[in-house]
């Protein structure tokens, strides 16, 4: 049995948790359905298939008349004739010469999905939700008091339509130091701040409803915060990073089609 909050933060009753709290904790599983998840985000790229090609350099093997190239003390490869003298018998084309094309460019059509198997991604999603009730890896993560976990909240909670009605029930179940937490961004070290990710933002509280009604606008100007339906749970939200143990807040009614679809 497990405790059942208000917006106020007092308890209003006990709920029975679903079996799929029970799962056993698989890091290595984790690990794999999120890598499979983000390599769906990795866009395709690869050189030019004529890069290195468009050269008038040839070579021609004949021992005698026009631009032989046989006999001349050489490496017999592809290289340019007439010309500027600086470039004459220039070598090109060849991946060892210069502007020679590369040996083995990226190619665009390289796939670079990483499968899983189903039944090992279902037992991933459900070990990352049993992962939110261990204490130990969920304050590693987040600044908590010591509470029970899961967080679960009445079904009132998914009718909120203001931000300051949110923060303000998170503050009734003393999730102060969370917020603050994840308000703080910080510059990020290298190049990348030069390419459209110079801050780093921290990953907060991820909420489970049923039916995203006006929560989910109520929701977006936290930071940190994700907001998911119990249908559309995913690795990359419960464990960001692939590391396990976000701090979640389910509602009532998130808790009962959990056990639905993952009996």
């Amino acid at each position: 049995m497990t405790k059942v909050f208000d917006l106020n933060g007092n308890v209003k009753g006990e709920i029975n948790l679903p079996s799929v709290f029970l799962t056993p904790y698989r890091l290595d599983l984790i690990k794999r359905a999120f890598l499979s998840i983000q390599s769906n985000k990795r866009q395709p790229y690869g050189a030019d298939p004529l890069a290195g090609h468009r050269t008038s350099a040839f070579y021609k093997g004949v021992r005698t008349g026009p631009h032989h190239m046989m006999n001349r003390e050489m490496s017999r490869m592809k290289r340019i004739h007439g010309g500027p003298p600086a470039l004459t018998m220039t070598a090109r084309f060849v991946p060892q010469a210069t502007k020679g094309r590369k040996a083995h460019p990226p190619k665009a059509e390289k796939k670079w999905t990483l499968k899983i198997n189903k039944k090992e991604r279902r037992l991933a999603i459900k070990s990352a939700i049993a992962s939110t009730i261990l204490f130990d890896l969920v304050s590693k993560r987040h600044r908590i008091p010591e509470i029970d976990l899961p967080l679960i909240i009445t079904n009132d909670f998914e009718h909120l339509k203001k931000t300051k009605d949110v923060i303000n029930v998170l503050k009734s179940l003393k999730l102060e130091d969370e917020i603050k937490r994840a308000g703080i961004k910080k510059i990020r070290a290298g190049k990348g701040k030069m390419r459209g990710r110079r801050y780093k933002k921290k990953k907060s509280i991820l909420f489970v409803v049923s039916k995203p009604n006006g929560i989910v606008k109520a929701c977006k100007n936290i930071a940190g915060v994700d907001i998911c339906n119990v249908k559309n749970l995913n690795v990359e939200l419960l464990a960001p990073g692939a590391q396990p143990g976000r701090l979640t807040i389910f509602t009532e009614s998130a808790i009962q089609k959990l056990g639905e679809i993952y009996e």
